[in-house]
């Protein structure tokens, strides 16, 4: 007489999911009993179990930073004695920061605990007569398997334009001092993209 006793558990998960799997499937047992003389006798449990899991990541960071500075013209003309012309100083700053963080690292505890497989599984051959054979077999198979695809994408656009005003000096009998201002453009981007598969 055989017995054959099948449990098949498959876990399927996607994205981010928290916490394990244990137990999924429960004991199986079986009993050949008064069988007779010169049986053979086979008790035979067989799980499979399979986790499956997919991370798909898409990271996009887009940035765009336009800066444009003229200081403004000096002109001194038509004076006896010149005075002083200055222009004023002109500063531009952009300063931009973007972080993202993604962590795949507990799709490990999905699958399934191998010390809880199977060790509940039992098989037992009472009375099976004299000269009989007698088998427990039992098979326990465990598979994960995890799929991470990360898609990361970085995108930095800068753009500055910056010009002194211009400095003209005429139709003056003592010319006078006449000085443009300076430009100052900063632009400062940091991207922190961190992914832990």
């Amino acid at each position: 007489m055989n017995k054959i006793i099948r449990a098949v558990a498959t876990i399927g998960t996607s994205l981010s999911l928290a916490g394990g799997f244990a137990g999924v499937a429960g004991a199986s047992s079986g009993t050949n009993s008064n069988t007779g003389p010169s049986s053979h006798n086979t008790i035979s449990s067989e799980s499979d179990f399979k986790t499956m899991v997919n991370n798909t990541n898409r990271l996009s960071a887009e940035t765009g930073n336009t800066q444009m500075a003229n200081t403004g013209n000096v002109d001194v003309h038509s004076n006896t004695t010149g005075g002083s012309a200055t222009s004023g100083d002109i500063s531009s700053m952009n300063d931009t920061s973007l972080s993202a963080s993604v962590d795949n690292t507990g799709a490990s505890s999905l699958a399934v605990d191998p010390g809880t497989l199977g060790g509940d599984d039992s098989g037992t051959n009472n009375n099976t007569g004299p000269n009989s054979t007698n088998e427990v077999t039992s098979k326990v198979s465990d598979t994960t398997d995890v799929n991470n695809n990360n898609c990361i994408t970085i995108s930095n656009e800068n753009s500055q334009v910056g010009a002194s005003g211009n400095v003209s000096e005429y139709g003056n009998t003592t010319a006078g001092d006449a000085t443009s201002g300076s430009v100052t453009q900063t632009n400062s981007t940091t991207v922190s993209l961190d992914v832990s598969n």
